[in-house]
């Protein structure tokens, strides 16, 4: 994926990252962990009848120039930019959430890298339950702890793999996917349902997460939860105090 904007220096500027950068395992673990932490997950377009584009260039302009956020196909698509200007090989997969009660398509987006000989995945996109670290692919049925999160990835004989998380004492999925490569465009139908149809999450509620090295801030509806290393505290906001939150704790303004 290419942007005729993009700027690798405004890049690590954006997302906090120092130090040299090279086209290794090392430098990628980094790149995710600043990312995560200084891009929030946010779906403000969506809340405000926007149909979220999908044109690398303006998401570049978006998430780097404009100090905003996006959920999966924008944080993981400018991730890709940054992979590309690195010059590391990496393939789109389409995963299938596994979070509702009945079953869905694959509208999420992840990252699967090969470097240095094994295969990874990166996911800086799946809101508040998403992995904090690469997953090697090979590291089937084993717990990753990743801070104070511990995930688990299992393979089927069919060659499906499926995420989960230890949350409240039990194993949850999270979502599932294989390796079949994918095609920017391949994800324009599943962001469009993302985008408008009233049954998607991003349409029902607003969502804004930011993820920090102790745990993650979590603003749904109206309804906000900081969790740190392991204890959630958590309110209610009153919807006149929103765009005050967003900016304090997310660093956004609402009409950006």
């Amino acid at each position: 994926m290419k942007s005729t904007n993009f700027s690798l220096l405004a890049y690590f500027s954006r997302t906090g990252f120092q130090g040299a950068a090279s086209a290794d395992f090392a430098t990628l673990k980094r790149m995710m962990r600043c990312q995560l932490f200084s891009v929030p997950f946010e779906n403000l377009d969506v809340q405000q009848g926007k149909v979220v584009s999908l044109v690398p260039e303006e998401i570049y302009r978006k998430i780097v120039a404009r100090n905003r956020g996006g959920y999966c196909y924008e944080v993981n698509g400018l991730f890709a930019m940054a992979l590309g200007a690195l010059g590391i090989p990496y393939q789109f997969v389409a995963a299938r959430p596994m979070t509702y009660p009945v079953r869905r398509p694959k509208t999420h987006m992840a990252i699967v890298v090969t470097i240095e000989g094994e295969q990874w995945l990166f996911d800086l996109g799946f809101g508040s339950n998403g992995i904090r670290e690469p997953v090697n692919l090979n590291w089937i049925n084993r717990e990753i702890r990743q801070d104070d999160e511990t995930f688990k990835l299992t393979v089927s004989p069919e060659r499906e793999y499926l995420l989960q998380s230890w949350t409240d004492d039990i194993w949850k999925n999270l979502y599932e996917f294989n390796l079949s490569p994918q095609e920017w465009v391949d994800f324009e139908p599943a962001n469009y349902l993302n985008s408008t149809h009233p049954d998607s999450i991003f349409v029902r509620s607003l969502m804004v997460v930011m993820q920090n090295p102790s745990g993650k801030d979590v603003l749904v509806g109206d309804r906000f939860k900081s969790v740190s290393e392991g204890r959630t505290t958590g309110w209610t906001v009153r919807r006149e105090d929103i765009p005050d939150l967003l900016q304090q704790k997310f660093s956004l303004g609402y009409h950006q």
